[in-house]
C-alpha cells in the first residue's frame, strides 16, 4: 500500500506514513495485522523522534465475528452527525462486498469508541485475548520499540541481556510478523532495521540459540540425504533414521522424507523388528513408535494447513470480485499448500463441468502467472503475438524501446535455444523461432540506433 506524505504531529516536518481508514478483514485479511502491528496510521519522525498513532478516523469490519467498529479521535472535534456521514460510505462499501446472506443486523449498529486503545482491546477480546494477555503483548511491543530506537549495538546487547525472559518464542513470532508487514507495506528502511535487530536477537538469546541449533540439525539432515542421493531406498532411509544422533535430527529427517515413510516403509521396519532380538529389537520398536507419532503430527499439521487454504480460497471465490480478492491475498499463494488446494479445485471444477467456478479459478491462475512472469517475458509474448502484423509490430517496438535492454535480448536468446531443442517435438516450434528471431533482430537494431544517438 502506497505511503502518504504528512506533517509530523510534533514538529510539522514532512514525513511518510501509511494512512488507512477502512480495515475490512473479511475482504482483506492482512488489514488486521496492519492495524494491530502499527504498520498503518502510525508515524515515526526522524527529525524530532516522534513515534505514535496518527489521529485518523477508523472503520473496522469483521463479518465472521460480527464486528463493525468506528473510532473518531477526539482532537478532530467531529460532531456526531458528521461522524455518521463519514462512516456511511464505508458501511456501504462493506455491505456491497458481502453476499446477501451475510448482511446481518450488526451492520446497522456500529460500535463507536472514544479511544484507540479501547477499540484495539475490543478486537483482541473477540480473538479470545484477555486484558492480561494484551498487557503482555504491549510489553513486548514496548521492548521492540526500545530495541529499534537504540542506535548502539552495545546498548542493544545490554537490553537483550536484561530481558532474556521476555525474548521467547512469542516475542520472535510477533517480531517476525511485524517485519513481514513492514516489507509488504513498502517500509523497506524499517524492515532492514528490524532484520538487523532480529539477527542480534538470534545470536544473543537463549531462544535464538535454540532456533540456531534447529537450523544446524536441519542443515545436517539435508547433507545426509544429499550424500545418499540416488541410493536413498526405504532400507537406506531406515538406516539413516537409526543413526540419527539427536531427536531434532530425526524430526528434521522425517519432515523432509515424509512421502517415503509410507506403508511399505513400515512393513520393512516391522520385518526387521521380527528378525531382531534383545536391545536391537527394543530400539527398533521404539523407533517405530516415534516415527508413527512424528508422521501423525506432520499429517495433522498438513491437514490443518489444507483446511485453512481451502477456507481462504473459498472466501476468494465467494467474494463479489474474486480477482481483486486474490490480488489482495497474493502473498498467500506463495505457499505450496495453497497452490495444491487451488490445483485440486481446478480439477474438481473440470470434472463436474462447473463452468462459472472453473472460469473464476482459471482467471486467478492467470493472474498469478502474470504476477510471477518477468516484465521482459510479458513483452516478448506481446511481440510474438504482434509479429505477423508489421504495422502493429513496429508500434509495439516503439512503445517499449526503453525496455529492450541486455536482460531482454538475453532472455530472447535463451528462449530461442529452448525452442530449437524442442523443435523435433513441437510442430509449431519453427514458427515461434522465426518470430523470436524477428524480435531479436529488431531489438538489436533499436539498441544500435540508441547507442549511435
Amino acid at each position: 500500500m502506497p505511503q502518504t506524505q504528512i506533517a509530523c504531529p510534533r514538529c510539522r516536518q514532512p514525513i511518510a506514513a501509511q494512512i488507512e481508514q477502512l480495515f475490512d478483514i473479511t475482504s482483506d485479511p492482512g488489514a488486521k495485522q496492519r492495524l494491530l502491528g502499527r504498520v498503518s496510521n502510525y508515524a515515526h519522525c526522524p527529525s524530532c523522534g516522534f513515534e505514535g498513532p496518527l489521529a485518523t478516523p477508523i472503520v473496522y469490519h469483521d463479518n465472521e465475528k460480527e464486528l463493525l467498529l468506528t473510532y473518531f479521535p477526539s482532537e478532530l472535534g467531529m460532531p456526531v452527525n458528521e461522524q455518521e456521514k463519514f462512516i456511511g460510505p464505508f458501511i456501504n462499501q462493506v455491505m456491497n462486498k458481502l453476499p446477501p446472506e451475510k448482511r446481518k443486523a450488526y451492520l446497522l449498529r456500529p460500535q463507536t469508541f472514544l479511544t484507540y486503545q479501547s477499540m484495539i482491546e475490543k478486537i483482541l477480546e473477540k480473538d479470545g485475548i484477555s486484558k492480561e494477555m494484551l498487557d503482555e503483548q504491549q510489553k513486548r511491543l514496548n521492548l521492540m520499540q526500545r530495541l529499534l530506537q537504540t542506535a548502539s549495538p552495545e546498548a542493544r546487547a545490554a537490553i537483550i541481556q536484561e530481558n532474556q525472559a521476555e525474548l521467547d518464542e512469542t516475542f520472535f513470532a510477533l517480531f517476525n510478523r511485524l517485519i513481514e508487514s513492514a516489507v509488504q507495506s513498502g517500509q523497506q528502511q524499517t524492515a532492514q532495521a528490524m532484520a538487523l535487530v532480529q539477527q542480534e536477537l538470534l545470536e544473543q538469546t537463549a531462544y535464538g540459540a535454540k532456533v540456531k541449533a534447529q537450523m544446524d540439525e536441519l542443515n545436517a539432515a539435508v547433507q545426509t540425504l544429499q550424500q545418499a542421493g540416488r541410493e536413498l531406498t526405504r532400507e537406506k532411509l531406515l538406516q539413516i533414521f537409526e543413526e540419527a544422533p539427536t531427536e531434532a535430527r530425526l524430526q528434521a529427517l522425517v519432515s523432509m522424507t515424509r512421502n517415503g515413510v509410507d506403508y511399505a516403509f513400515f512393513q520393512i521396519l516391522s520385518e526387521q523388528i521380527e528378525a531382531a532380538s534383545g536391545e536391537k529389537r527394543q530400539k527398533l520398536e521404539e523407533l517405530r513408535t516415534r516415527l508413527a507419532d512424528l508422521t501423525n503430527q506432520i499429517d495433522k499439521a498438513v491437514a490443518e494447513q489444507m483446511k485453512q487454504a481451502d477456507a481462504m480460497l473459498e472466501s476468494i471465490l465467494q467474494a463479489p470480485d474474486s480477482l481483486q480478492a486474490a490480488a489482495q491475498n497474493a502473498d498467500a499463494f506463495e505457499s505450496d499448500v495453497v497452490m495444491q488446494v487451488l490445483d485440486a479445485k481446478l480439477r474438481e471444477a473440470q470434472q463436474k463441468n462447473d463452468a462459472p467456478r472453473l472460469q473464476k479459478l482459471q482467471q486467478i491462475v492467470a493472474l498469478l502467472q502474470q504476477a510471477n512472469t518477468p516484465p521482459e517475458m510479458l513483452l516478448i509474448n506481446e511481440l510474438i503475438d504482434a509479429a505477423d502484423d508489421d504495422l502493429l509490430f513496429a508500434q509495439k517496438l516503439k512503445e517499449h524501446e526503453d525496455e529492450m535492454g541486455e536482460e531482454f535480448t538475453g532472455m530472447i536468446v535463451s528462449l530461442m535455444n529452448q525452442v530449437e531443442q524442442q523443435g523435433s517435438q513441437d510442430p509449431q516450434a519453427g514458427e515461434v523461432l522465426k518470430r523470436l528471431e524477428k524480435i531479436y533482430r529488431a531489438a538489436l537494431k533499436r539498441a544500435m540506433q540508441k547507442n549511435l544517438s
